[in-house]
């Protein structure tokens, strides 16, 4: 069985007082949160705050980005080893944001990732459609190049090593949510893509959701076959709707 894991993508918000208020708040409860794993994911400068908040604990700190590269002439990046060396664990890879605003490509994200597992980061691959995508039936060819561009170029065996997030974008802060079957759907599609390299690794890699997900839909969208947890945006940004995903997501290793 996979265990669940709930990331919360924090994004371009919080402040000394208020990620001290929130970190807080979700440790309150993480000794009810053994069946699952846990981490947050803050602005890179506030990183060392958390991760010292988070010490002795089993909530997991991470990065919402990183340079392909190690070091060098690269104004404004954050290399994969800084991440590490601050008390991250996690970090957030090819982000729907990060591939429109950004223009990362699919190479890019490949490069990251290759980066990232050689600092001892677990990457958090995200991956998924735009509206207009989906609505000319091309979700599953969207998808199938931005892990098979991730495949070839960190091998199979890599993803025993990430996490993916299957975030459509069009569900993304618009308030607007996949239906479970739409996004068990998905899901299944990334699995089987996998396992027709490796059945092994397709079985036991965990798969996001990352779409709007909130305290009101987290059970039924958890409680699918192929959905391993979420990648929580707006509501990762309050403890208690945080929380309350993490609550559904151990609700459903009891249930099993």
């Amino acid at each position: 069985m996979r265990k669940p894991i709930v990331v919360g993508n924090w994004k371009l918000n919080g402040s000394h007082a208020d990620n001290e208020s929130l970190v807080t708040g979700v440790l309150s409860e993480m000794a009810d949160m053994a069946a699952i794993d846990v981490a947050v994911c803050p602005p890179f400068v506030f990183i060392p705050q958390v991760a010292d908040l988070a010490k002795s604990t089993s909530l997991g700190v991470g990065g919402q980005n990183c340079s392909e590269h190690d070091s060098g002439a690269f104004t404004g990046e954050v290399a994969p080893a800084m991440l590490f060396d601050v008390g991250a664990r996690y970090v957030i890879l090819g982000h729907s944001e990060r591939r429109a605003m950004y223009g990362e490509t699919n190479e890019v994200v490949s490069d990251k990732v290759k980066a990232a597992l050689a600092a001892g980061l677990t990457p958090i691959l995200c991956v998924g459609e735009t509206l207009e995508e989906r609505e000319s039936d091309q979700t599953e060819a969207v998808v199938r190049q931005q892990l098979a561009a991730v495949i070839a170029g960190n091998g199979i065996a890599s993803f025993e090593r990430m996490v993916i997030a299957y975030e459509p974008v069009w569900a993304i802060g618009t308030g607007r949510t996949a239906t479970p079957e739409q996004a068990q759907e998905v899901h299944a599609f990334i699995r089987g893509q996998l396992a027709d390299h490796d059945a092994s690794v397709a079985q036991s890699v965990r798969i996001q959701y990352g779409g709007s997900m909130k305290p009101a839909n987290a059970a039924e969208l958890l409680a699918q076959q192929d959905i391993d947890g979420g990648l929580i945006g707006g509501a990762s940004l309050k403890a208690e709707d945080f929380l309350g995903i993490c609550r559904a997501a151990a609700d459903t290793v009891g249930n099993q």
